[in-house]
Formats: structure tokens, sequence, C-alpha cells
């Protein structure tokens, strides 16, 4: 065969394969067998690998997976990607709904198109002149991740859109999943190879589109489903209509979610109540209903409310519930030594998890539900994410239940256990000497919101443990390639990228080293204020309690916290053997000037024009500080809508409360 003649061959089998992938995995409606196909596929590899130039970036052969990559590079959406506002109930929707005819000046009643809302891996997919030039994972909503390498593993998603004239750039929204029976698949797969199994499709999607080796990712069953797009251009070829736009999307080529169409809140609670019924049926998991606003004319209209449109809500199921019984009740101790009572449960499929764990939170919550050994219990997924037990069923109680005795000694390590005066929760005053405690502590300190070590997951950290390599968190700075690479299930390259990762950790923020070492009562916003307020860690170590109540956002409460940590033998010898590995850079200081300069704010409620996060970074940006409870070194609360307990003892202590209206006008300088 000719040159020519494998150009034109390479072409038709490239259209051939095309037309297969797309009747497949977006009609269901195959043409051929799977022999078949993989003969096309054979044949199309054969003549790229003789002719190498014919070898198109879209070629159905590019979708497997090559060699393993980088950790993901971040990627800019073309526009952001939203976040949608819930309700729970017909009242929640029927305000949404009034608010969308009252900003909008529309009559009633609104259309609103329909949708399942999918319980997967948001995607956006950048097209180019009809080309799949790069996909980005949600991320903050402005970036994500690139994981263009591992989505051009996913047969239903075109690499090229099948339009005759596509937008010149077109954004497709969707969601990346697994069907609830691939799940089961894999999970079975993954327990019988003696690795961890997922704990619900959402993760498996998210864990299997995540792999630095796309050829992982082209081993599992990915599926996904459009919703909507993002940037289009020229955006003159986007319909007026939301469901025209679903038509265009699947004239593209793309599977998308069933869409229908509904008008008000009455036709609305009637669909929702119809798709509750369906969601058993379905062959993947869905957590509500999407209602979108259909006239997309009306979208820049409503606008945003932080990151979420006011011109589409999702409408939540309820948690599922279900009975099961109460085989025993263990106790975990968690990163500050807290010990959380776990219940052990006959296993029981609930919201599409089976759950055999229940969390019990504390000793009062097992003495207000009076939960003993052998009692049959409702449990569910709160959230649709943590099982929970909701109460006992006293009448199925049988005469053996046993109450449930607190631990005398430490679960883990066996030492004392204190119940501090005024909480619910023992703790086990061993520290870092608890093995479970420093398991908790390194998992805290790589956490990407601490020191961030990209690779360094649960089960590095098990094997680091298990072999006596690492037992506090400086001891990772004396790890080498070869420590790495000499554990199980850990090559030569990954074992040099989470070197290189330990590596880039020792630029470390002074805020994220004080978040990193996971002192009680410490989070990121107090960590951000201590390094503002000392300036370096030395001063921080040397304060008393006096000192450290003078800071914002410290009561006398996490003051002796913060002494008691850094007083104990074993974290004083952590903290400078990490003074010694890690370059500490110090917090940049807070704005010293603004019309808000030396003004403390608590916000409470909901703002109607900016999110509490947005408020507060003006505020900041402004020169005040927010903290996060009243107390008499508060000057302003900001209320909003269903403020809670915080206006009232504002009220009680004399401290002034602005609404949001007078927030503004402070932060224009017009107080």
């Amino acid at each position: 065969m000719s040159e020519a003649e494998a150009r034109r061959r390479v072409e038709q089998l490239c259209r051939e394969l095309a037309e297969h992938d797309w009747r497949y995995y977006v009609l269901d409606q195959p043409r051929i067998d799977d022999a078949t196909y993989d003969a096309l596929l054979a044949e199309l590899r054969a003549l790229e690998q003789r002719y190498p130039a014919l070898r198109r970036s879209d070629s159905p052969t590019q979708r497997v997976g090559g060699a393993v990559g980088e950790p993901f590079a971040a990627r800019r959406h073309g526009l952001p990607m939203r976040s949608l506002d819930n309700v729970t109930d017909a009242a929640g929707f029927a305000e949404f709904d009034r608010r969308a005819r009252e900003r909008s000046g529309q009559p009633p009643p609104l259309a609103y198109t329909v949708e399942p809302k999918l319980d997967g891996l948001a995607i956006n997919l950048h097209y180019e002149q009809g080309a799949l030039a790069w996909a980005a994972t949600r991320g903050d909503g402005e970036q994500g991740e690139d994981v263009t390498a591992n989505v051009r593993t996913v047969r239903a998603i075109p690499l090229r859109l099948r339009h005759p004239e596509p937008p010149a750039v077109l954004e497709v929204r969707g969601e990346v999943f697994l069907e609830i029976a691939a799940f089961r698949a894999l999970n079975r797969r993954l327990a019988t190879a003696g690795e961890r199994e997922f704990v619900n499709p959402r993760n498996a999607a998210a864990g299997s589109l995540r792999q630095l080796d796309p050829g992982v990712t082209s081993s599992r069953p990915l599926r996904f489903l459009a919703h909507g797009v993002g940037q289009c251009e020229p955006e003159t070829m986007l319909p007026h209509w939301q469901d025209e736009v679903m038509a265009l999307l699947a004239a593209c080529g793309l599977p998308t979610a069933p869409v229908r169409q509904v008008l008000g809140p009455d036709d609305a609670a009637a669909h929702f109540a119809d798709m509750q019924r369906q969601r058993a049926r379905l062959p993947y998991e869905i957590d509500g209903v999407v209602f979108k606003l259909r006239d997309r004319r009306l979208h820049p209209v409503l606008g945003v409310a932080g990151r979420a449109p006011r011109w589409a809500v999702a409408w939540k199921f309820p948690a599922e519930q279900r009975t099961t019984q109460v085989e025993q009740v263990e106790f975990q101790v968690g990163r500050t030594g807290v010990l959380t009572p776990v219940a052990r449960l006959v296993p029981v499929f609930v919201g599409g998890v089976t759950v055999s764990n229940a969390t019990l939170h504390n000793l009062d919550e097992i003495e207000r539900k009076d939960v003993r050994v052998g009692d049959t219990v409702w449990v569910r997924r709160a959230g649709d994410v943590i099982p929970e037990i909701v109460s006992v069923l006293p009448e199925a109680r049988p005469p053996g239940a046993q109450p449930v005795e607190p631990p005398s000694r430490c679960p883990a390590c066996g030492g004392a256990l204190e119940r501090v005066a005024g909480e619910a929760a023992l703790r086990c005053v061993n520290h870092l000497g608890c093995p479970a405690q420093r398991r908790e502590a390194l998992r805290h300190f790589v956490s990407r919101r601490a020191l961030d070590i990209e690779g360094l997951g649960e089960r590095l950290i098990d094997l680091l443990l298990e072999r006596d390599l690492v037992r506090d968190p400086a001891d990772l700075y004396a790890l080498t390639v070869t420590d790495l690479a000499e554990l199980p299930r850990v090559a030569d390259k990954s074992a040099a990228n989470l070197y290189a990762a330990i590596a880039r950790s020792r630029q470390a923020p002074l805020s994220r080293l004080l978040y990193g070492l996971g002192i009680p009562g410490v989070g990121e916003r107090t960590a951000l204020t201590l390094a503002q307020w000392f300036g370096d860690l030395e001063t921080l170590r040397r304060a008393d309690v006096e000192a450290l109540q003078a800071v914002p956002d410290v009561g006398p409460v996490v003051a002796q916290q913060i002494v008691e940590f850094f007083a104990d033998p074993h974290n004083q010898a952590v903290v400078e053997r990490l003074g010694s590995c890690l370059h500490i850079t110090p917090a940049p200081a807070p704005a010293a000037q603004g019309p808000l300069a030396g003004k403390s704010f608590v916000l409470t409620g909901t703002l109607a024009e900016m999110t509490r996060q947005q408020a507060k970074a003006r505020i900041e940006a402004a020169g005040g500080q927010v903290t996060s409870d009243v107390s008499r070194r508060t000057d302003y609360l900001v209320a909003g809508t269903a403020p809670g307990g915080k206006r009232r003892r504002a009220e009680e202590m004399g401290i002034a409360i602005l609404d949001e209206a007078q927030l503004q006008a402070m932060l224009a300088g017009q107080d």
C-alpha cells in the first residue's frame, strides 16, 4: 500500500471508528460487534505505526493512555464554572421561582428545563475548531486541573465534534461518572487484586480521572453526559432556549442528559416527585434534580450571587434512610487525640452505597440517642455522604443489648485519657507518642491546605509508618529517593516525583506550617492571624497566654492550647527539627491602611449581594479583620438574613450591628 493509499484508508478508518464510538457510547445503538471494532482499530494502529506522519491528534488510537505524566497543571476556564444553590422542598423552590420572576420582570409561570443532577465529577471540555483542545476539572470555578490526557481515554467524549460547522471555541460542561453496575464490577476487581476499594461511584470516577497514568484511566469504564456550555465563539451560534442548546450539543455528537420542560413551581414539584420515584431504576447515581430557566436571554439579567447563578437551582433529594443492627461500637483516635465512637453495622444499602460503619460523634450523642450494641437503628447518609445513626428503634431492642462503655485507656496506644470539662469528647494525652495521632497528624501536615505535598496519600503514609521510616512530620525531610522507591508498588518515577514534592514543600509559609502542625483550636484563619501578629515561629513559641489572648480571634481556651502544644517536649523537638529543615517565609502583613483599618468584624447570616467569603476578603483588603465569634474586641457585627445567635449576643454586648448596605458604604469610605 502506497502512502497516498494509506492516507485515504486512515481517514476512512478514523471516520468509521468515530461513527461506531458515537453509536455505541452516545446512542447505545452499536452496529458492529467488539471483535470487528477491535480489528478496525488494529488496522488503523498498524498503518499509523508504518506511516507516523498520518497519525492525527483526534485519531481513535490516541484515546489509549500513554506514559505516566506529571502532577496536573492548572487550566483557566474560558468562563467560570458555577456551583448551584440548593433547595430541599417545594417551599424553597417556590421562593427561588418568586425571586427569579421579580428580578427578571417576567409574569408567571416561568418555563424551566429539568435534568437529573448526576453525582459525578464536573468537567469542562474545551473545543477549538471542533477538536478537543483541553479538558479540566471544576477546581475553584475559575481554574481547574488539566486532565486532558485522561479525558481523551473516555470514549463517550468525541475528540472531534460531529457538527459540520462547529463554533470556533466551544466549552462543554458535563459530568464524568461511573454507572452503578460498572462501579460494583470495578470494586470487585480491586478487591480481588488486594487494592483499596472506592467508597461510591462519584469517588471512583474522580479517582479514575485524576490518575497520573492515563493507562489506568483508560481501563475504567467512565461515561460522560453534557449538561451545558461555557465559552462559545461566536456566541450567536447558541440558541436562546436551554433545551435547544442541549439539542445542539447532541448534534455535535455529545451524550446529553435527558431534558424536559416544566412551567412554574407546581409543575416542578410534580416532576421532582416523579424523578424521586424513578431514582432507584436509573443506571447511574443522582442526588437531585436541576432546574434552569429555559430562556437563556434572562440568564445575564438574573446574574449570579457569589459563585451560584440565580437562573438555576438544584432541588436535592432527602437523605435516604434504612434500618440495620449495631454489631459493636469502636473508638477511633483522631489527629488531636479525640476519640470518636464508630458503630459497626450489619451492612445495609443506603443511597447507592453499602454502609457498614456510622459515626456516633461523641459520648453525649450516644447517651442522647441511647444507642446500645445489638440495637436496631435508622441509618442515613448525611448530605448523601457521611453515614450516621439517626435514631434507635426501642421496640426492637433485644434483651441482651449492651450499653456502650467508653474505654479507660487509648485504644491505639494504651495511654491515659482525659475528658475536658465542658466537652463531650475523650482525648488521648499521649499526643505524637500515639500511633493513631501520628498517622492523622502526618495526613494533616501533608494536606493541600497545609504543606501541600502532592502524591503523599494515606497508603504511602501507612507504609512509611509501618517501616518506621517516619514518626513525625520532620522525618519526611530525611527521606531519600531510594527510601521511597523501596516502598511496595512505588515505581522509580513516582518516587522521584514524590521526593520533588517533599523538596518543594521546604519553602513553607509560616501560616501554612502553623496550620499543618495541627495545634488544637488553630484553623487556617487563626494560623494566618498568628503568623501576621507574631511574625516568626520563635516569637510565637515564647508567647504566654496573656500575649496570645491579645491576638484577634484567640480566646482563653485556644491560647492555653497553643501554650500547652509548644510546652510539650516531643512537640518542641519536632518543631525545632522542622525549623532546621524548612525555609519558613513570614506571612504578609495585614493591611494597615484603609477605611476599616483597626476594626474587627463578625459576619453572620446570608448576604444578598456577595458571599460571606467575598465580604471577608473585602473587609481585610480595606484594613479590617474578620473573626468567627462575637467578643468584647468586636467592633461591628454584619448581619444578613437568618443571623442566628450571634446577633443576639452582639445586642446583649452593645456591639454595633450593620446591614449589608452599611457595610458597603464603609468599604467605600463613606462611614
